[in-house]
């Protein structure tokens, strides 16, 4: 018997190359060179502006910045908030998402876009309505919570709770109930049940959805600069505050990097999870169908009615004060936003910071779901060199730090790095939907990769041997279960660039300035009624996002939690 041994001809790896791989990696250059332009050179200039200050390395601040008692006092108060922001929205969000993922109930739809709402409210937003709730002539001023750290936390597991609901549930929706069954038949008591058998199905999902509100509660910057005032400080607002008022870019620097290390950290501890929950995902299949309540899922409908109400008593709040003045229902609060010249705080009225916002969003929307579709295609392969999965792998994790460098970092390397040629870009209006865009895409990535992942390759293969040409093949496999995480993409994307304000505050000229810029500079005036103005403000941006978030929700699709 002869054995035959198969070997590739000359030009067959030139023309794998020249084929659809190569076609890939050119596809990837646009946005890695996006990527390097608008965040590894700003980010860098803002770096090197602390250590390089006079053109060679200079480390020796490092220990008198980590050594001075307000950047200890930072630290720990991000560290330890974070810690019990993700225990507490954890702990709340496991049993509403049984609830809604397992059980079946009228308004069970509502309740879901309900809870869903605050992950994409701007947090400029959230700080205002935790600060009526909460101030002294809030439903809650009673509690003298106000000035507190309590809000921040509050604020934490308000915008939070998404994350852990939709990761955890997504999952939950799909576990085969026959291990659970099985194990209840055997005599173990729910909580056993939930012990022993579905916890460990779920650990990945809570880790990740941990992991990932750990990350979003540590760099937090809106919620912090809204509540805490100069009393409590996460690291993002301590580099706002060196850089803007102390103009300690050395001190910004140092804590920049070290948020950078963090955040990578929790990168690699997301992927890992995030892996396994996809391979959990894989193995369990179809959704299981909900089931009608029982008598021991009584307490989890109570968390549930709980958490809507935690979420609508801040909404309804903010609402409700945004139609008073002097203590008296009224419209001025409103009626003053259209008028520029009723306070030197508006430079536009709120119309024009409207459309200013819209239009800033439909430009970062755009950019951010083009660069995002071709990253997802891209890092959504699964090459056979062990080579090239480390560089598809290294891609993936690329476009998801800007989540974890602070967005005033960004902001300010815009001012320090594109402002001479061929990259004069300080004064050009383009700057802020950049920016902005660069805060989306991670969404945009993680939103579309997991369902193109989903998609066997057989499929494309099969349509290449019928004669299609690669994108065509791609197309054909991908396509119809493309366009409504797409869309769900798009609205995600428009919907976290209506309420960006960490870089905008830098970036926004102030003849055209968001909404959430606008916001700021009014709860930063004192005087009551540029508090109702700011109420005002917010309602108006709440508003805008949640009805995109509505349109969101609809569709179904993807994970708020797939970072």
């Amino acid at each position: 018997m002869t054995v035959t041994r198969r070997t590739r001809a000359p030009g067959a790896r030139a023309a794998y190359l020249n084929g659809p791989a190569l076609a890939l990696g050119l596809a990837a250059l646009l946005p890695v060179a996006f990527l390097a332009v608008f965040f590894l050179l700003p980010v860098g200039g803002m770096l090197a502006r602390g250590f390089l200050p006079e053109g060679r390395l200079d480390l020796s601040g490092v220990p008198e910045v980590l050594g001075r008692a307000r950047t200890l006092r930072v630290l720990w108060f991000t560290l330890w908030s974070s810690l019990a922001g993700t225990v507490l929205t954890v702990g709340l969000g496991l049993p509403v998402a049984f609830a809604l993922y397992r059980l079946r109930f009228p308004g069970r739809a509502l309740v879901r876009a309900v809870v869903v709402m605050p992950f994409v409210l701007p947090t400029v937003v959230v700080g205002v309505m935790f600060r009526s709730l909460l101030a002294s002539r809030g439903p809650l001023g009673g509690l003298g919570w106000d000035g507190t750290w309590v809000p921040i936390l509050l604020a934490f597991v308000f915008f939070n709770l998404a994350v852990v609901v939709r990761t955890v549930g997504g999952m939950w929706e799909g576990l085969d109930r026959r291990a659970e069954e099985s194990a209840a038949a055997l005599g173990a008591t729910p909580f056993q049940v939930w012990r022993t058998v579905t916890l460990p199905a779920l650990a990945p999902a809570v880790v990740s959805a941990a992991t990932l509100v750990f990350l979003f509660c540590s760099t937090a910057f809106g919620v912090v600069l809204t509540l805490g005032g100069l009393r409590y400080g996460t690291v993002e607002t301590e580099i706002y505050l060196l850089t803007t008022q102390f103009l300690d870019l050395r001190g910004a620097a140092v804590l920049s990097v070290l948020q950078l290390v963090a955040v990578v950290l929790m990168l690699a501890v997301a992927a890992r999870t995030r892996a396994a929950t996809e391979t959990t995902r894989r193995r369990v299949g179809a959704k299981a169908a909900a089931r009608t309540p029982r008598r021991h899922d009584i307490p989890a409908l109570g968390v549930t009615a709980l958490a809507v109400a935690f979420v609508l008593l801040p909404v309804g709040t903010l609402m409700v004060r945004s139609f008073r003045r002097s203590g008296r229902w009224t419209l001025e609060n409103y009626r003053a936003l259209g008028d520029p010249a009723s306070t030197p705080a508006l430079r536009v009225s709120v119309t024009e910071a409207v459309a200013n916002s819209l239009r800033t969003a439909v430009d970062a929307t755009v950019l951010a779901v083009v660069l995002g579709l071709v990253v997802a295609v891209v890092v959504s392969r699964r090459p056979r060199a062990a080579g090239w999965r480390r560089v598809v792998a290294a891609l993936d994790g690329a476009f998801m730090l800007p989540l974890g460098i602070s967005a005033v970092t960004v902001g300010f390397g815009f001012l320090i790095t594109l402002d001479r040629p061929p990259l004069d870009l300080r004064t050009s209006p383009a700057l802020v939907p950049v920016a902005q865009a660069m805060v989306a895409l991670p969404l945009v990535v993680r939103t579309l990769t997991p369902v193109l992942r989903s998609v066997d390759p057989r499929q494309r293969e099969a349509a290449a041997a019928l004669g299609a040409a690669p994108w065509r093949a791609a197309w054909t496999a991908e396509g119809p279960v493309l366009a409504r995480p797409l869309l769900a993409a798009t609205g995600f994307a428009f919907a976290v660039s209506l309420g960006e304000f960490g870089a905008t505050s830098f970036l926004a000229r102030p003849d055209r300035p968001t909404v959430p810029v606008v916001i700021y500079q009014l709860i930063s005036r004192p005087g009551v009624e540029h508090l109702g103005m700011a109420l005002a403000a917010s309602v108006v941006l709440a508003v805008l996002t949640t009805v995109v978030m509505g349109v969101v929700e609809r569709l179904r699709v993807g994970s708020l939690g797939t970072f």
